[in-house]
């Protein structure tokens, strides 16, 4: 059986959401975001969410993006994914899960959000983030490094373009036994 695990990286307001989601009907797969699972949990990150709290969202991801894998799907991981240590805990459950896996970077430059955060606070579509939660996520954020082999996707990044670099990359992540 073929695991595939994509995860998305990046800022927020970068587009991680509309990425999961049209990504999940294109290949097809299932979304597990933590933004959601916050929200089952009561809690709403726009405002900060202590540590402990994240920790404890991660974890619940990682056991729906393990039973999912295990079902045969192919999941789609909705997170900023920053720092590192998320993305090799990622890592890790692919490797262990037998699984292929696609880090994907929606690079969205810094103006960008700033206007798609003006224009939501405007005519709201989402969450708002407080100014001072957001300039710490930009001041904290951790760019994937070149060891990571990122696919990196940019607001003009054509969608067959990047459905064509997740299917290489899944394709090149399998292994003979696989």
């Amino acid at each position: 059986m073929n695991r595939r695990l994509i995860v998305l990286c990046g800022r927020s307001f970068s587009g991680k959401s509309r990425t999961a989601a049209w990504l999940a009907d294109a290949l097809p797969g299932v979304v597990v975001s933590l933004d959601e699972i916050n929200a089952e949990r009561g809690l709403w990150g726009g405002d900060g969410i202590p540590l402990e709290e994240w920790a404890h969202t991660n974890e619940i991801a990682r056991h729906r993006v393990g039973d999912a894998l295990d079902s045969g799907h192919t999941v789609i991981v909705d997170d900023t994914s920053s720092p590192r240590f998320l993305r090799d805990g990622w890592r890790e459950l692919a490797t262990s899960s037998r699984s292929s896996l696609a880090l994907v970077y929606v690079d969205t430059p810094i103006p960008v959000i700033m206007e798609r955060l003006a224009a939501n606070r405007a005519t709201p579509t989402r969450g708002d983030l407080t100014d001072e939660v957001l300039a710490d996520h930009l001041g904290s954020f951790e760019p994937p490094a070149a060891d990571e082999d990122a696919i990196r996707v940019q607001p003009n990044t054509p969608r067959a373009t990047v459905l064509e670099k997740i299917n290489r990359r899944l394709v090149r992540d399998i292994g003979p036994d696989d």
